[in-house]
């Protein structure tokens, strides 16, 4: 029973698939302040959120698990080449959805 409390394996996995839907959407490359990367990250935040939304009300997430998604979400972001600070702005509004 409590095992299934640190079984976080599809937090993770939901987690990365986040990261790589946004990163799709979003190109790695672009300047963060230039108009376009804001209009196209705006509709993919907004997706990012719904998804997030989603997941948490079809999932039972503890904080663990909620970390662990917030964690890979994160990792997946910061391999891929995004800034460091976008990224931990990124991953703080994911975890909010997840409340």
């Amino acid at each position: 029973m409590i095992f299934g409390w640190f079984d976080a394996r599809t937090a993770k996995q939901r987690g990365v698939e986040l990261a790589q839907a946004f990163a799709a959407r979003v190109p790695v490359g672009a300047d963060v302040g230039e108009r376009k990367f804001e209009a196209r990250a705006k509709g993919a935040i907004t997706q990012l959120q719904r998804d997030a939304a989603d997941f948490a009300r079809n999932h039972k997430l503890n904080a663990y698990k909620k970390a662990q998604l917030g964690n890979a979400f994160k990792w997946a972001l910061k391999d891929a080449g995004y800034p460091a600070e976008y990224v931990d702005k990124l991953t703080d509004l994911l975890v909010l959805q997840l409340q």
